[in-house]
């Protein structure tokens, strides 16, 4: 036992570096996700101004500015424009860098073959690691999800006052994080009932006396909970109407979930890890975790298998994970990154699969042989998650990639940013940014170093026309009224088709002397070098 601790805990260690290897370099490589920019200008305020206020209609909890600011102030990141996509995205990164060395406590339930496999697993996870370098809240929910689990077993263990405060830490950072917490919280409840239920029924389990429960620490678990909770949604105290929003932001999430936005049929999850190809790209598939998590769920629930103290733990992700995957599985409203919070217990229980096989297989050769599939496996899976972060880190042909912004838009803000180094008014120059229904994100990330950016539904004859205009094709009719009624003419920018996300147009117009102001200051310097070189 004691060789097997070792080498397993080496096993872990090593899983880590492989998910930093996967999720930490080429942050700035992709184009910032309309959610990404709106999380990250909401960030600006508390870094700029010290102001943070919860608002329960949009942004999700607080927990990840927070952390955020904890990472740029090590940065030595004092405002927006001086952050890069890295600055936020190393949050969510450390997070999932976190999950796969939180295996090593749950260790105890899981038993260490188990938790070394299930931390190769996430490691290498083409969405694990994804959404890992994604700046939105799914990899915190997912590890205090996680660190609640491990830290409410080891309670139920020991009795001892330390796991209680543990789990209620988690809990309030859950709830501080995002509100499909609720989600978790159902789960867990109805996992543990049908766990218990299960234990009966199989191992004849008694039920545990209600003296054995101590109040006091279940008080301390909430309180801690609460306290945690209470202390991000006031922002540390200072806005207790947040904490009263955090209450009242499940009728808001409830009629989100049955809008008509984002809707996708009850397979839509399964399908996207079963197989998934796009067009003439590469199939995808992370098919081989959920088959062996099938394998798993059923060693858990028998008594046969793999030799750990107790199943309870791994019988209680089983129904967990279940549970979770019918609620987000019947709830229309669906975004990939939403499925972080089952695949998680998918992959332990995949884990524990592979567990499965080796107990039952008989003859060095075949366990071998399914060693050496697995190893195969996991290399498929990190050939995946460097594909989908490093070639198709904003393309279509990625089951990740989703309503994700196209490579058009940084390249639109940096053009912009090289005409304006040579204008007057540099980065005080005029912009407007007009598409219907704010659809204008994430232009105020990229343009976040200009002072002076108009940002519209709808032209407005009120405003004069810019000196920079980016625009949907939608508005061009009444923009091209107002133009045609000044005195300025315009150019456009590109004569290309330009893309703000995949069959989303967007178009640029700028003034013609500022246009040629910059064409001349590119012949000046062609002409300056080549004097240079005589």
């Amino acid at each position: 036992m004691i060789w097997q601790k070792k080498y397993c805990l080496i096993v872990i260690f090593i899983a880590a570096v492989v998910a930093i290897s996967l999720r930490l370099p080429h942050l700035n490589m992709r184009p910032m996700h309309t959610d990404e920019a709106v999380h990250a200008i909401k960030f600006g305020q508390l870094l700029e101004d010290n102001y943070y206020q919860y608002d329960r209609n949009e942004y999700h909890g607080p927990t990840l500015n927070y952390f955020t600011l904890i990472a740029a102030k090590l940065s030595s990141v004092n405002d927006l424009a001086g952050a890069t996509e890295a600055t936020l995205r190393i949050v969510p990164v450390f997070f999932g860098v976190l999950l796969v060395l939180m295996f090593i406590p749950a260790a105890r339930g899981l038993g260490f073959f188990v938790a070394a496999v299930a931390s190769i697993l996430v490691a290498v996870s083409p969405a694990m690691v994804f959404y890992s370098r994604y700046y939105i809240q799914e990899s915190l929910l997912v590890c205090f999800t996680f660190g609640l689990i491990i830290c409410g077993y080891c309670y139920t263990k020991e009795r001892r006052i330390k796991w209680a405060v543990f789990a209620g830490i988690f809990a309030g950072l859950m709830h501080a994080t995002k509100e499909t917490s609720i989600i978790a919280f159902a789960a867990m409840v109805a996992a543990a009932i049908l766990a218990s239920i299960w234990n009966r029924l199989i191992d004849r389990e008694e039920p545990r006396p209600k003296s054995s429960l101590n109040s006091l620490h279940i008080f301390i678990a909430v309180l801690a909970a609460v306290v945690v909770s209470v202390m991000f949604y006031s922002s540390f105290f200072s806005n207790l109407q947040g904490v009263i929003d955090s209450m009242l932001f499940y009728k808001t999430y409830f009629n989100r979930a049955s809008g008509t936005m984002h809707i996708h049929p009850w397979y839509y999850y399964l399908k996207m890890l079963l197989f998934f190809k796009f067009g003439g790209g590469p199939v995808q598939s992370e098919g081989f975790i959920i088959i062996l998590a099938l394998v798993g769920s059923v060693v858990a629930l028998t008594k046969k298998g793999i030799a750990v103290e107790d199943k309870s733990l791994l019988r209680f992700i089983t129904f967990f994970t279940f549970v979770t995957i019918i609620v987000y599985s019947a709830i229309p409203y669906k975004t990939p990154w939403c499925m972080l919070s089952f695949l998680c217990g998918l992959i332990i229980l995949a884990a524990a699969g592979i567990a499965g096989l080796l107990s039952v297989i008989c003859g060095r050769f075949f366990k071998v042989a399914v060693c050496g599939i697995f190893l195969a496996c996991i290399l498929h899976l990190a050939s995946q998650s460097c594909r989908g972060n490093f070639k198709y880190h904003a393309d279509p042909a990625n089951p990740y990639v989703y309503a994700h912004t196209h490579e058009d838009v940084p390249d639109v803000a940096g053009a912009i940013e090289e005409m304006a180094a040579v204008w007057p008014d540099g980065y005080n120059t005029y912009i407007q940014a007009i598409f219907p229904k704010d659809d204008y994100w994430p232009f105020p990330w990229y343009l976040r170093d200009f002072e002076r950016v108009a940002y519209q539904i709808k032209v407005m004859e009120e405003l004069p026309a810019a000196a920079v205009i980016i625009f949907s094709p939608l508005v061009q009719a009444k923009l091209m009224e107002q133009i045609n009624a000044g005195e300025d003419s315009y150019v456009s920018l590109y004569n290309s088709y330009k893309q703000l996300r995949p069959a989303v147009e967007l178009r640029v117009l700028v003034r013609k002397d500022l246009w040629e102001r910059y064409q001349q200051y590119k012949v000046d310097q062609v002409l300056q070098k080549t004097a240079g070189a005589k």
